[in-house]
């Protein structure tokens, strides 16, 4: 099948426009990552200095491994040499060595709270139909991207075969995320909700919190560009459903900048509560039990012990169908920097967070907080 376009540059030499002081960023990452969609689109916005390497496997053996110690993308390489692996990271990363550019969190305490809840969503909850609509819309065509990243100069046959090595550790992963036969109308179900409300959503607004791109947007490119339009059924159902979310995706992962700022006054678009009531009711729950499992695993170990990717099984519910998902402790580590978020609100700023999470049934994670502090080193999630 023919790769469609989408009016991007080729992905071997992605850069954006210089910014003074910013220069030799080398970006590890691939089209077709989840996590590469949204880091790509946050250093174009930010003007960054950056070249995009495929991740083949020669850059897995002689840069990935040996620097972040197993197989990940996207990694980037600072100028000075250093390593830095996560996207929240890498955003920080940039920002700090250039604190006087753009920032990708915006001001407001309020809106800095949405923003850590759409990264959480985004990365977090949204890989549900990211992998549904990838591994049971496009696998074969998955197959292929596979091997002609890591394989770019063997034979289309040869790339196929190390395509689908390669990949069907990701396919793996679908059952253990809670997509099963009995609950796929439930997952896309909940997808074409958020793409109805998202579509609602953009009517008023051209990016999560106004007229410019911020935290949120970067990370909803992740699901929606990587997967979920650029694989080809999945794109085709979000052309036919949601054309302005696919014209909305295309703008971000080309690092428009916006014709404007953020709302004033801290301000939330109530076109975002349908979206941010889904999360409370679906995701939330699910993050609850899993920290409630982690609370359990903390008590018998030290700080600075390494924790585990995942604590079990939970049940969960998504478009009003039932699943079981593994207990995975990462989304722990983005629920915390949301509830760090509400900590260093002043009072005042509770209350606005507060009106907000009433309306959208969060009302309960104004008071929790995670049974025992996450803290992350050498790559690596550890007991703070």
């Amino acid at each position: 099948m023919k790769k469609r376009s989408f009016g991007l540059a080729p992905s071997m030499a992605r850069t954006g426009q210089k910014d003074q002081g910013m220069s030799g960023y080398v970006l590890y990452g691939a089209e077709v990552s989840y996590f590469s969609g949204k880091a790509r689109a946050y250093l174009r916005w930010r003007g960054a200095d950056f070249e995009e390497r495929i991740a083949t496997r020669e850059v897995y053996r002689d840069v990935i491994l040996p620097k972040v110690g197993w197989p990940v993308i996207p990694v980037m390489e600072m100028p000075g040499g250093d390593v830095v692996q996560d996207t929240a990271d890498i955003i920080d990363a940039v920002e700090a060595a250039t604190p006087d550019g753009p920032r990708a969190m915006p001001d407001g305490p309020v809106q800095r709270v949405v923003s850590r809840l759409m990264e959480l969503y985004a990365d977090e909850w949204l890989v549900l139909p990211a992998m549904h609509y990838r591994w049971n819309y496009n696998e074969d065509w998955a197959y292929g991207e596979f091997g002609r990243i890591s394989a770019p100069d063997a034979p289309p046959p040869e790339q196929y075969a190390i395509g689908r090595k390669n990949g069907e550790r990701f396919k793996g992963a679908v059952a253990m995320l809670g997509v099963s036969e009995e609950n796929i109308p439930g997952v896309e179900s909940a997808y074409e909700a958020f793409l109805k409300d998202m579509t609602e959503h953009l009517r008023h607004h051209a990016f999560l919190l106004g007229e410019r791109p911020s935290l949120g947007d970067f990370a909803l490119n992740g699901p929606l560009y990587a997967h979920l339009l650029r694989d080809p059924e999945s794109g085709r159902i979000m052309e036919r459903l949601a054309p302005k979310v696919a014209d909305y995706v295309r703008r971000v992962q080309a690092g428009e900048q916006g014709n404007g700022e953020v709302l004033a006054d801290d301000g939330v678009p109530k076109t975002l509560e349908p979206i941010l009531s889904r999360q409370m009711s679906e995701q939330m729950p699910m993050l609850v039990k899993t920290a409630a499992l982690f609370g359990e695993w903390a008590k018998s170990v030290k700080a600075g012990a390494d924790v585990p990717r995942g604590f079990g099984m939970v049940e969960f519910m998504t478009g009003g169908f039932d699943g079981d998902c593994a207990a995975r402790s990462f989304p722990l580590w983005r629920l915390q920097a949301v509830t760090d978020e509400i900590d260093a609100m002043d009072d005042s700023a509770k209350m606005r967070l507060a009106a907000l999470m009433d309306r959208v049934g969060g009302a309960p994670l104004m008071e929790f907080r995670l049974p025992a502090r996450l803290a992350r080193k050498d790559f690596r999630l550890r007991l703070a």
